[in-house]
């Protein structure tokens, strides 16, 4: 799959079937390079499972193929590093909020407790 994405001219093809699918003619209409070499790149693209050809008559339609790219988010995921925990401080704000409407439904209360006492 690296070896498919290693040449410009396919990444581009993937840019642009990630948009819609085309037809080659539509492809190569946008590279200066003959209808015979789209149609070598996107056969590389499609052994690589990045891309399927779906037949419409007599043409060929191309699209990406999303779950070909699934190996390389894998692979990419690898080398992110892992998440940290939420830090400690995080909770700080929150346990600030939950305080001050532990505060407020209490006085909330004894003041209602106050007014039936009195009634």
């Amino acid at each position: 799959m690296f070896e498919a994405l290693a040449d410009p001219v396919r990444r581009d093809l993937l840019e642009r079937l990630a948009g819609a699918p085309a037809r080659v003619v539509d492809l190569a209409a946008d590279y200066p390079i003959s209808r015979p070499a789209i149609s070598k790149h996107l056969r590389i693209l499609t052994d690589a499972g990045l891309v399927c050809a779906e037949p419409h008559g007599r043409e060929r339609h191309y699209r990406l193929a999303p779950a070909g790219l699934t190996p390389l988010h894998d692979y990419l995921d690898t080398l992110r590093p892992p998440r940290p925990p939420i830090p400690e401080h995080a909770f700080d704000s929150l346990d600030l909020e939950v305080r001050r409407t532990t505060r407020e439904r209490q006085a909330t209360t004894s003041t209602h407790t106050d007014k039936e006492q009195t009634a």
